[in-house]
């Protein structure tokens, strides 16, 4: 993953009538990564996308994207980008390949050799000359990545590309992904709902509520410490209740509860090494810690407050 920032955020404010819908977003995205937005209905996701491609005009700040600002350079700008803002849109009496020359004869430069390398890419190879209208859901997702690639954009945006897929074809997808921007080099932004797959797909994350952004993390840096600098810790150790009964009151310990595994616990990292030569003393039996990693779901409801993704 390079330092190069495709995408730029600076100081982003949206108001419509005296409503602000996204206030002062400022955050970059890297070269090579797939990043995304996870907020509750209404935060301001797709809004945010929306300015990111020129459908809607930005009331305050800057959009920058491969160096050119999207409201003062938006050809220049715009030219990088390749998107997709809630579903493809497809001329289903028209098969796939042609739905794509239809396009291609829109940006200059997209050849028919370069067509035939966007549907290999997609895996598509076998239905390009079917009609649209036959394509299953996952099928027109994959000819709309197609689309979007064409002209070789150095920054995919994809708003909710998992609407409707099945298990099968959203593991596709997030393999596809990975490979644009591990072999491609390309940056990904996506948006969606599924939390458990934003956890397996992304490098880093943004979290919007009400319109501002609560943070930017890794997934690892998300999923392992809790807002107040305090982790979970799992402690192996016979028997349980004499573990439990020992740690009580002690100083750093925020809860503990007993587990099949033995007892968790809530502490920061420099309080383990006390906990553990207590219990010793004790002469209990321990075989083993481990840190528990939570999941990105358990952290977006304790950042946002227990309100729903959306």
């Amino acid at each position: 993953m390079s330092s190069e920032s495709i995408v730029s955020l600076r100081g982003v404010t949206k108001r419509i009538g005296r409503t602000t819908v996204i206030d002062n977003l400022t955050f970059d995205v890297p070269k090579g990564e797939i990043f995304g937005f996870l907020g509750p209905n209404g935060a301001g996701k797709t809004t945010t996308i929306r300015m990111m491609v020129g459908l809607m005009s930005i009331t305050q700040g800057e959009i920058v994207i491969k160096g050119k600002n999207i409201q003062n350079e938006f050809e220049q700008a715009i030219r990088h980008v390749g998107a997709i803002v809630e579903n493809p849109e497809m001329y289903k009496f028209l098969s796939g390949y042609h739905n794509l020359v239809h396009y291609a004869r829109m940006v200059p430069g997209v050849t028919k050799e370069r067509i035939d390398e966007v549907v290999k890419l997609v895996r598509l190879e076998t239905r390009i000359h079917d009609k649209v209208k036959k394509y299953s859901l996952g099928m027109r997702q994959r000819l709309g990545v197609a689309q979007a690639l064409l002209h070789r954009p150095s920054l995919l945006i994809l708003d909710e590309p998992t609407n409707g897929l099945d298990p099968a074809g959203i593991r596709e997808l997030r393999d596809y992904l990975r490979y644009l921007t591990r072999n491609e080099g390309i940056t990904v932004i996506v948006s969606s709902h599924l939390l458990s797959e934003m956890e397996l797909m992304c490098d880093r994350v943004a979290i919007l509520q009400q319109g501002k952004l609560v943070d930017v993390k890794t997934i690892q840096d998300f999923m392992q410490e809790s807002k107040d600098g305090t982790k979970t810790y799992l402690i192996e150790a016979s028997p349980s209740e004499q573990v439990l009964a020992a740690i009580a009151g002690m100083t750093g310990v925020k809860e503990a509860k007993v587990v099949p595994e033995g007892v968790e616990l809530v502490t920061e990292r420099d309080c383990i090494p006390d906990i553990l030569a207590h219990l010793m003393r004790q002469n209990v039996r321990i075989y083993g810690v481990q840190v528990v990693r939570q999941s990105l779901e358990d952290r977006f409801l304790e950042m946002t407050g227990g309100e729903q993704v959306g």
